[in-house]
């Protein structure tokens, strides 16, 4: 397949506001060793792109600087080492970057099947989050049938997609969000009791109920204290984010008194092999999931890809419903 010189892309002009996402002419990737090339049809809009766009989360050295770390589409070129029976195959994929785009590079690895039943539209709002629920929640917390888990921001595309996955997996599940329509969305998801942080305590709430087993959490700041406080002992805390702030005070005594295990992890700079073993676990045990209609993204808000600004303007007014994401190509 001949693929053109340039495409039409997003890039951060400035850190700066949605403002700053300006459309460009930029030259078509190639795909390295291991890696393929894929024409989107649909790029996911995360929060990372949102920190990276304020200039508060650089790229890896070797990633592309154009933002969009998830995408949807066809395999049209191959780098060494892949064979070529992936061209015209249909993949939802994690990225390095670069998914503001209509072609973008990832390893072979990191790419996955569309599910069964799923348009690419659908499929290009899986990875991202099923990528860092399921490496935080299962392969790093623990989380077990039975076992009482809280997820902050439970509207989002994160909670909603943490709800799901540990309702399936026999959870009891709690989540905070601070609206009537979020709170609704998390107990529609399967969240055994949802909490408006506007007006009530999690951490009473959950001490209440024995108190959390683990905590999936992307607040930070002063959530934290109160996060030790809301577990039950030997409860784990996992960190993947802080949008109050990375520094705050820690009463270690009661982390050692209580055997509290915190924990944190952030995905993009993890290496294609950590990444790779990730794919592998979901598609073995998410992906049925998937297909069956057990668990599925919640989509919010579509945009065209010229139209990114308005997307991360409308994630950071009062946070969607699930997941946005753009229209590049479409199918």
């Amino acid at each position: 397949m001949t693929l053109p010189e340039t495409m039409r892309a997003i890039e951060i002009s400035e850190p700066g506001g949605p403002e700053v996402l300006r459309p460009v002419t930029r030259p078509v990737p190639t795909a390295a060793s291991g890696d393929v090339v894929i024409k989107v049809a649909w790029a996911g809009v995360n929060r990372p792109d949102v920190l990276q766009r304020s200039g508060n989360y650089n790229p890896p050295p070797d990633a592309s600087d154009l933002p969009g770390l998830e995408a949807s589409g066809e395999i049209v070129a191959v780098g060494a080492d892949v064979d070529l029976s992936w061209l015209g195959t249909q993949v939802c994929a994690l990225l390095p970057g670069g998914g503001y785009a209509e072609y973008v590079t990832t390893p072979l690895a990191h790419c996955l099947p569309v599910p069964k039943g799923f348009d690419l539209r659908q499929a290009a709002c899986l990875p991202e989050t099923y990528f860092t629920v399921w490496s935080n929640v299962f392969m790093r917390g623990g989380l077990t049938a039975g076992q009482r888990f809280l997820v902050h921001g439970g509207s989002s595309g994160i909670g909603t997609t943490a709800i799901q996955l540990a309702r399936a997996f026999g959870a009891v599940v709690y989540a905070t969000a601070g609206t009537d329509d979020k709170i609704a969305l998390c107990e529609r998801l399967g969240a055994h009791r949802a909490i408006n942080y506007r007006h009530e305590d999690f951490v009473a709430i959950l001490k209440a109920a024995g108190g959390a087993d683990l905590i999936l959490d992307m607040v930070g700041g002063d959530y934290l204290p109160r996060n030790i406080k809301a577990l039950a002992n030997d409860g784990r805390l996992q960190q993947i984010a802080f949008l109050q702030g990375p520094k705050v005070a820690v009463n270690f005594a009661e982390v050692m008194v209580r055997r509290l295990t915190i924990s944190g992890s952030t995905l993009r700079p993890q290496s294609v092999q950590q990444k790779a073993e990730i794919a592998r676990e979901l598609q073995t045990h998410v992906w049925p999931l998937l297909e069956a209609g057990t668990v599925g993204p919640v989509i919010d808000m579509t945009c065209r890809l010229d139209d990114a600004a308005d997307a991360h303007a409308a994630m950071e007014a009062q946070g969607p419903l699930g997941k946005i994401v753009l229209e590049v190509a479409g199918g």
